[in-house]
C-alpha cells in the first residue's frame, strides 16, 4: 500500500502534543485519561488489576495520584512547582508538608550536576520515600533558610490499569505491537511509542488481515509482566512474531532495531528486510536483557519473537530521561516515517508465506 507518511505524521505529533501535559506513572489517573484518548484512534479494552494481586514474585503496589507538588524558598517564591512541569516531583512521592533547613532538603533533591540546566526523570516505585528534581543551576542558587516542602498526593489501595485491542484476522495467528504508558512529561520516551501505536493499529484495523493483530499499552515493566501472567499461554500458543514500540519521534538519522532473544526470528529477518528496501539508514543492534518491555517477552519463560523498533537507541540518546525530552525533541517527519516502517513490517509479515 501507499502511505501518506506527512499526514500520518502530523496525527502521531498532535496525539503526542495532546497527551504531553498529562502526569502519569506506574498507576492512577493520568494513565487512564491517557488511555481515553488513545481510545479516540483504536478500540481497546482497559484492565484494572487490583493493588496487591501476586503477578509472578511481583505485587501491584498502592495506586498513586499527584495533585500538586511544590517547593517553596525563605523568603515565599516557589521554587519548583509541577504546575511548571510534571518532572519535579519524584514520582511516586509520599505525601509530605514538611519545614526544613537547606541542608536537610538536600537529602531530597536530584539534579544533573554534568547538565546544569537539565531537570533528570526521577521514581521511586518501591521505596518509599519523596522528592524534588529541578536543574542543577537552580539548585545552586538557592540561599539558607527554611523550606517547606509541599506534595499533595495519594498512596492507597487502588489498581494498576492496562489496555489491549484484538483485530481478528482470518487465523488465530497473531502480531504484537505493544508500548508503555507510564512516562510524564517526555516526548521522545514514550510519547512517540504511544501516538505511533496508536495510528499504527488504527490503520491496520481499516484493512483485511491474515493475521490477528494484538496491541498492548501497558506500564513499563510491571504492566508487561501482569499482561504476561494473565495472558502468557496464549501470546505463546499464538504470537508468531511482534514489536515494542519505544523512542520513534526523535531527529536522528539512523533507525535501530534490537532484535528479538531469537535473534533470526521471522519478525527480525523481517525488519531487516523492510529497513534494507526502503534505503532506511539502520543498525541491527543483537538482545539484550536491558530495555524496554522487550525484554519482559523475551524472558527465558516465554521467548517471544518480540524485537524493538527505534530511532536513536535509547541509552545513546542525549536527552534521554530529562526534561530535554520535550515536544522539540519529535518532529512530525520522525513519526511518520517510522508509522510506515512499522505499517510496512506488518505488512510484509502478514503476506509472508514459505511455499511448498
Amino acid at each position: 500500500m501507499i502511505y501518506d507518511a506527512e499526514h500520518l505524521g502530523e496525527e502521531a505529533y498532535a496525539l503526542v502534543k495532546e497527551l504531553f501535559p498529562i502526569c502519569r506513572s506506574l498507576t492512577g489517573r493520568g494513565v487512564r485519561e491517557t488511555l481515553a484518548r488513545i481510545a479516540r484512534q483504536v478500540p481497546i479494552e482497559v484492565h484494572e488489576v487490583p493493588s496487591g494481586t501476586k503477578v509472578f514474585d511481583w505485587e501491584i503496589p498502592a495506586e498513586w495520584n499527584l495533585e500538586e507538588a511544590r517547593l517553596i524558598g525563605p523568603d515565599g517564591d516557589v521554587v519548583v512547582s509541577t504546575n511548571a512541569t510534571n518532572l519535579h516531583v519524584v514520582g511516586y512521592s509520599q505525601p509530605v508538608d514538611q519545614t526544613l533547613t537547606l541542608a536537610e532538603l538536600r537529602q531530597h533533591l536530584h539534579t544533573l550536576p554534568e547538565r546544569p540546566d537539565t531537570i533528570p526523570y526521577v521514581t521511586s516505585y518501591y521505596h518509599p520515600r519523596w522528592g524534588f528534581a529541578m536543574s542543577h543551576r537552580r539548585l545552586e542558587s538557592l540561599k539558607e533558610g527554611t523550606y517547606r516542602a509541599v506534595i499533595r498526593a495519594t498512596l492507597e489501595p487502588g489498581s494498576l490499569t492496562y489496555a489491549d485491542c484484538v483485530l481478528p484476522g482470518s487465523s488465530a495467528d497473531e502480531l504484537l505491537l505493544s508500548t508503555y504508558i507510564c512516562h510524564p512529561s517526555l516526548a521522545n520516551d514514550n510519547l512517540s511509542g504511544i501516538a505511533v501505536s496508536a495510528i499504527v493499529l488504527r490503520e491496520l484495523a481499516r484493512r483485511e488481515r491474515r493475521y490477528t493483530i494484538r496491541g498492548v499499552f501497558a506500564p513499563e515493566t510491571l504492566g508487561a509482566i501482569t499482561y504476561l501472567y494473565k495472558n502468557g499461554g496464549h501470546l505463546k500458543e499464538h504470537v508468531r512474531g511482534g514489536l515494542v514500540a519505544t523512542c520513534t519521534g526523535d531527529h536522528g538519522g539512523v533507525v535501530h532495531y534490537k532484535r528479538s532473544r531469537q535473534g533470526h526470528a521471522e519478525i527480525d529477518r523481517t525488519v531487516e528486510h523492510v529497513l534494507a528496501r526502503t534505503g532506511t539508514p539502520h543498525r541491527l543492534l543483537d538482545f539484550c536483557p536491558v530495555g524496554s518491555d522487550e525484554r519482559q517477552y523475551c524472558s527465558p519463560g516465554f521467548d517471544l519473537p518480540i524485537g524493538s523498533l527505534m530511532r536513536t537507541y535509547y541509552f545513546d540518546w542525549p536527552a534521554y530521561h530529562t526534561s530535554d525530552d520535550d515536544l522539540s525533541a519529535v518532529s512530525a517527519r520522525s513519526l511518520g516515517e517510522m508509522i510506515v516502517l512499522y505499517l510496512r513490517a506488518f505488512e510484509v509479515m502478514d503476506v509472508n508465506r514459505c511455499w511448498k
